[in-house]
């Protein structure tokens, strides 16, 4: 028998509209969008609250946390990769792809040693139907680390990989060209005196200057041959979005500047930014912020970064804020923009066929309130 429910008085938020009505799902998908209230028992009241498609986030850095949750504390795998997803549920996302760093900036981390086990985590516990939302895989790589290379070639016939995001995070340049920022952040993060700073800040340049571009290169490469999706990291100046259209990247994460965001619009890639930038009112980093970049034109897509619920939050502020923009663009840029980038064309947007990954927001003019989420019709949260 098929699986049929049907969600009623619902601010259904469309590809172009809002419409208030009915969405009836069958078998997992969207089998009917009317404007007339269902007059159904069984029908779920959504009490006017607004229905979105599930969103779907490209960048979180999320995992790790639960992975490491203390400096030289290491969480039992499985148990770590269902913590997380069950924050990404409750966040309304349901399809999430898994941003694990390939490659170190702490001489001393653990990242590296515990990427293939968070790798074979998400696999075997998504395999098992353990999951509440649809996991992918996106390779943080940092091209100043010697040895990168090597690591991401080993894990590039994962089938749960999509995304390849190229990175340099030594100090100078790109989302450090503020140094005192980087001794700043560094130094807090790693508990460095003034002295191991300055240590430290010599190894990167010259990691850096030595690695950086060869490596990029062979990433770009083997992203190319293997059809994987490459985004460049931090662009701040021209040169760098020259760099990256020249190697074939599909969309710019967190460009630092104005002209890098609108220059990798000019050269057809789509401009990613942090949602707890939107939500904090500017960059940890010294950096644009994702405010100044929507006033422009130049944002099309938002990611939770290091805040899962920082997502749907980020959205209607968009859309509540001075930046004119209607429920459904803003929408857009948790939902259908993501899946166009990365070529999933089975959801994002609430249509007759897609899935039905489905949201249930109350919006309360301030942090909007997520009711309920389904991921394929099924309840997740």
């Amino acid at each position: 028998m098929s699986r049929e429910t049907i969600y009623t008085n619902a601010q259904i938020v469309l590809r172009d509209r809002v419409l208030h009505g009915t969405v009836r799902v069958v078998d997992g998908k969207i089998g009917e969008i009317d404007e007339k209230p269902a007059q159904i028992e069984t029908a779920i009241d959504c009490e006017g609250d607004y229905l979105l498609p599930g969103l779907i986030e490209l960048h979180t850095d999320n995992l790790e946390k639960h992975f490491m949750p203390r400096p030289k504390v290491t969480w039992p795998a499985a148990a770590a990769v269902m913590a997380h997803d069950a924050q990404m549920a409750a966040a309304g996302i349901t399809t999430v792809f898994d941003a694990l760093a390939c490659g170190e900036v702490d001489p001393g981390g653990a990242r590296v040693a515990n990427l293939q086990s968070m790798v074979t985590a998400v696999g075997e516990t998504q395999a098992r139907g353990h999951l509440r939302v649809d996991h992918r895989l996106h390779l943080r790589c940092e091209v100043s680390w010697a040895p990168v290379v090597g690591t991401f070639e080993k894990l590039t016939s994962e089938p749960l990989l999509g995304i390849v995001s190229v990175m340099d995070h030594s100090p100078g340049q790109r989302q450090f060209i503020h140094e005192d920022k980087y001794r700043t952040y560094y130094m807090g993060k790693y508990h460095l005196d003034s002295a191991e700073m300055d240590a430290f800040t010599v190894h990167q340049k010259e990691a850096s200057a030595r690695f950086s571009a060869v490596n990029r290169r062979a990433i770009a490469d083997a992203c190319r041959e293997k059809g994987l999706i490459l985004a460049s990291h931090d662009d701040a100046t021209l040169d760098h979005v020259a760099e990256a259209a020249d190697l074939g990247t599909r969309f710019a994460e967190f460009p630092t500047t104005l002209d890098a965001a609108r220059a990798s619009h000019d050269a057809g890639m789509m401009v990613l930014m942090g949602a707890p930038n939107l939500v904090r009112g500017g960059s940890h980093s010294g950096n644009i912020s994702a405010s100044t970049l929507a006033e422009a034109g130049c944002l099309d897509v938002l990611s939770s970064d290091y805040v899962p619920i920082s997502l749907i939050h980020a959205a209607f502020m968009l859309h509540r804020g001075p930046f004119g923009i209607g429920l459904p663009e803003a929408v857009a840029t948790v939902t259908a923009t993501p899946a166009a980038v990365t070529g999933l064309s089975d959801r994002g947007v609430i249509e007759t066929g897609r899935r039905a990954d489905l949201v249930r927001v109350l919006d309360t003019g301030d942090a909007p309130v997520i009711r309920a989420v389904w991921r394929e019709g099924r309840q997740v949260a």
